[in-house]
């Protein structure tokens, strides 16, 4: 392995993948000499991301010991933005929540509000979790839009009035430095599509050998997360997904948030069957609603919720075609058996059989934690990535 892929950051990348956990099996996948590996791993050690645990019992001499990074040694915090309501809680470094709040706030109130009122939870939520404001080692945002991920920024979001091109990642530092650490360095933001975050999330978690994995959520709107091979899939400026503005030939009566008539979210979406029970008598006004009626049972809910299912589904089928991927998630307010049973209705009706041979379509595991989850992952990978994290080690070392 060339030296400047063996730094400090590498081997951490090593010990964190599983590929390398003890210093012989470092110096084995790096070719590096044992004292330059230890000098490598007291840097890892000094910044407090690494820790010996046993690897098994002894047999004589020294115990054996392996390296597993500390996810304990600092924390996340990760905010998940809905349309009528946000969620913001502590993680630490594995995506375990220590604190957590919930509060109906609109995200067509605009950011400065939003932005603020949510920063203004942060430090109770660090109370909460016993946590202090140093331990913080950035910030992840979900949002329900169209985020370019490089800059931070949402694009023409549909359903996020006031929030295209904001400079989220500025006013989140400005408003955490206000609520939590006047005194502290800038503490990194980084913002990412909900379906993205939540995609992540699930697939990590529960289905970390699929190379190929879609998420489906179905609230306020439609939006597609895609992983492959272990990352995200955002496209050139984080316009993949966005499945929910795809036209349908059949509905081009049907009015979209966005402005454009017949979209799939226009049809399908919790905010479209909100707005078909409200017209038959029965009184709702979102997705969240309609969440509730489908666990009561209510019978025309879950009509239009398997209805839903098939629409979605019949756009599916080209996703499907398309990505080959092993797993389908389906989530959000629409997230039960009566939409899941729809979407697999016309998915194995409409798609080849060679297409779904070896797809498994399911709901949610994580439900409504998997932005949060997401966000922390976004965070964590980022910051620990090999290049990056060889420059934190380099700031710490020089007292940064």
């Amino acid at each position: 392995m060339p030296a400047n892929q063996a730094s400090a950051g590498h081997l951490l990348r090593l010990i964190r993948s599983g590929q390398a956990t003890t210093r012989g099996e470092l110096q084995h996948a790096t070719g590096l000499s044992r004292s330059t590996i230890s000098s490598r791993l007291d840097q890892l050690f000094g910044a407090g991301w690494l820790r010996d645990t046993a690897a098994g019992a002894s047999t004589g001499g020294r115990p054996s010991t392996r390296l597993e990074f500390d996810t304990s040694h600092a924390v996340v915090i990760a905010v998940d933005l809905e349309t009528r309501h946000s969620r913001a809680a502590v993680l630490d470094l594995d995506g375990a929540v220590l604190a957590e709040h919930t509060e109906q706030l609109l995200i067509a109130d605009g950011p400065d509000q939003v932005l603020d009122t949510v920063a203004g939870w942060f430090p109770a939520l660090l109370e909460k979790a016993g946590v202090k404001a140093s331990r913080v080692c950035g910030i992840g945002l979900s949002v329900p839009g169209p985020v370019d991920w490089a800059i931070g920024q949402v694009v023409q979001p549909p359903i996020m009035p006031g929030w295209d091109e904001y400079p989220v990642p500025s006013r989140v530092q400005e408003a955490y430095a206000r609520h939590v650490d006047p005194m502290g360095p800038p503490v990194p933001v980084l913002v990412d599509n909900d379906a993205n975050l939540m995609a992540y999330a699930e697939q990590r978690r529960f289905y970390p050998d699929c190379s190929a994995f879609v998420l489906v959520k179905v609230s306020t709107g439609i939006g597609a997360g895609v992983v492959v091979d272990g990352g995200p899939y955002r496209g050139i400026d984080g316009g993949a997904g966005d499945i929910g503005h795809i036209r349908l030939h059949d509905r081009t009566e049907a009015l979209c948030m966005c402005g454009s008539y017949g979209c799939l979210a226009a049809v399908a979406s919790g905010r479209a069957i909100a707005e078909q029970l409200a017209a038959a008598g029965i009184p709702t006004t979102s997705g969240s609603d309609v969440r509730e009626h489908l666990a009561a049972g209510q019978p025309d809910a879950v009509r239009l919720a398997r209805e839903a299912g098939r629409r979605v589904g019949e756009v599916l089928v080209t996703v499907v075609t398309l990505l080959n991927p092993g797993v389908l998630v389906l989530a959000g307010d629409l997230a039960g058996t009566p939409f899941l049973t729809g979407v697999r209705e016309l998915l194995y009706q409409r798609a080849m059989p060679r297409t779904t041979a070896h797809l498994n379509v399911v709901t949610s595991r994580l439900g409504d934690q998997a932005a949060l989850v997401g966000a922390t992952a976004m965070v964590v990978e980022h910051l620990f990535a090999p290049a990056r994290a060889d420059l934190r080690l380099a700031a710490l070392n020089n007292g940064g």
